[in-house]
């Protein structure tokens, strides 16, 4: 389990890297632009991949009141990759570190509406990662939506066959 693990959070990275290459060599405008998705620009969607990271983080590090990146920014696109990137590489740090024993503790916290959920790191790990590919999908959409071809492949077989 470990070794997934690690090569998911080593993959997240890589993803989160080539995506930051794309977006940063779209003209500064692109990233304000009103885009039809989940969240409606390029720079909102990566705030929202920072926010989810980083909350989760903040979980895994047992910190009790969750204080949201995006929630205070006010800052560009540049700036809202480059939060995003810092982040993903200590998960990829941390996950390298960390005994079978910490991967298989149980994380407990209660949600804002005082919902109580307990989680395994482990399952806590694959959450982040798997988070952050869909919404890394919706970024390429969009990016397309806007007229930008020069979008990367970030899928984990193509990290597999780099990684070689």
């Amino acid at each position: 389990m470990k070794e997934l693990l690690k090569q998911q959070a080593a993959c997240n990275h890589w993803a989160n890297q080539r995506i930051a290459e794309a977006l940063l060599a779209l003209p500064e405008s692109a990233g304000t632009r009103e885009t039809p998705s989940s969240f409606n620009s390029l720079q909102r969607t990566v705030l929202h991949i920072w926010d989810a990271e980083s909350g989760w983080w903040q979980r895994l590090r047992l910190q009790e009141r969750i204080q949201l990146p995006g929630k205070t920014f006010s800052g560009n696109l540049q700036e809202a990759v480059n939060g995003l990137l810092v982040q993903s590489k200590q998960w990829e740090e941390w996950v390298k570190q960390a005994s079978p024993n910490a991967l298989d503790h149980v994380i407990q916290f209660h949600t804002n509406k005082r919902e109580l959920i307990k989680i395994k790191t482990n399952q806590l790990l694959l959450h982040v990662f798997n988070h952050s590919t869909y919404h890394r999908g919706q970024l390429i959409t969009m990016m397309h939506q806007l007229g930008y071809t020069n979008v990367p492949a970030t899928d984990f077989f193509l990290w597999l066959k780099l990684k070689k």
